[in-house]
């Protein structure tokens, strides 16, 4: 039990009592009522389970895929197209097919909703990552500047506000390349190569804003009188930061994550665009770049990634706002 727990806290007005199977009145813990809100949200519910649905298909891509008898990158350009490269089968020449349910790719033949459904895969794993990353390094930078008085604050802080001022696009395209080189002349590890380095990017530019909420609240919790009894008692700063702070932190942290996450995605899917993304891997956002030429003629090769990237983001985003009206006391939404 932590010196929080301990200590005798004030009066919640939201934390109602309510009878225990025992008959006995028992209150709701903050964690309780913001959960409580956020099952009683039907739009969050709904964003919920599409979201789910998303993350079901990035897991069982590979079963999906042989349920619809298509298979990823298995396009034979001789067999799959005809003499203007457009697909022998499907759209846009032909009606709806089962063996092909969104059609051919152009030129290559490859199946796309095989690539749709290893696509979904790539940006959730790129972006859940990503995400994770650079939330446990804001939290833990956060923690460091919020609780220091000196110069580790102003050290963090000197490198959160340096960060801020790097334009993301521009570093992002200047300096993956370079870290895929490296890789260039092993075929074998230039796939993971350019994975990893644009994990790597979109988690070096994801923790600054983190950093400074977490930056923000442990400097207000920080003079709490749990915080001096931790110290009248000697407690370890690695334990007052992880076992007093860091609780009384869930709620921003979750926020941010649930925000942070769909943006994540979008800028995964704008890095493929502009060709920093992954290679040898199937990408909505590198789909959208092959479709562009293609739209006229073809549009749904170019609408099928776009969906999938619009529907994916906004149930992430309402999901996000839902989170984060559910954890605030003063909303009334």
């Amino acid at each position: 039990m932590t010196v929080s727990e301990v200590l005798i806290q004030g009066p919640d007005p939201e934390v109602n009592p309510e009878p225990s199977e025992s008959g006995e009145i028992a209150g709701r813990s903050p964690m309780r009522i913001a959960m409580d809100r956020l099952l009683s949200d039907k739009v969050a519910m709904i964003c919920a389970g599409i979201v789910l649905l998303f993350v079901l298909i990035a897991i069982f891509a590979p079963l999906l895929c042989k349920l619809f008898g298509v298979e990823v990158r298995a396009g034979d350009p001789v067999t799959d197209t005809d003499s203007f490269n457009y697909p022998v089968i499907g759209p846009p020449n032909y009606g709806f097919t089962w063996e092909a349910p969104l059609g051919l790719e152009p030129n290559s033949g490859n199946d796309l909703l095989a690539e749709w459904f290893y696509g979904a895969r790539t940006s959730l794993l790129v972006a859940s990552i990503a995400t994770i990353v650079s939330t446990v390094v804001g939290v833990v930078l956060g923690l460091i500047a919020g609780y220091s008085r000196g110069w580790g604050d102003r050290v963090v802080t000197f490198v959160t506000d340096l960060f801020l001022t790097l334009p993301f696009l521009l570093v992002a395209i200047a300096v993956s390349p370079m870290l895929v080189e490296r890789w260039r002349d092993n075929p074998s590890m230039l796939d993971d190569a350019s994975l990893i380095a644009l994990i790597v990017i979109l988690s070096v530019f994801g923790w600054m804003g983190l950093a400074r909420l977490i930056r923000g609240e442990v400097i207000s919790l920080r003079e709490r009188e749990f915080i001096e009894a931790a110290h009248v008692l000697g407690m370890p700063t690695h334990r007052i930061l992880f076992k007093e702070l860091l609780p009384n932190l869930v709620a921003p942290i979750v926020v941010s994550f649930s925000l942070s996450l769909p943006a994540t995605i979008a800028a995964e899917a704008t890095l493929a665009y502009l060709g920093v993304g992954v290679t040898g891997r199937p990408s909505w956002g590198q789909t959208i770049l092959r479709a562009q030429n293609w739209f006229d003629e073809y549009p749904l090769f170019l609408y099928a990634p776009i969906i999938g990237i619009v529907v994916l983001v906004f149930a992430l985003n309402l999901l996000g706002d839902a989170i984060r009206d559910a954890f605030d006391p003063k909303s009334f939404r």
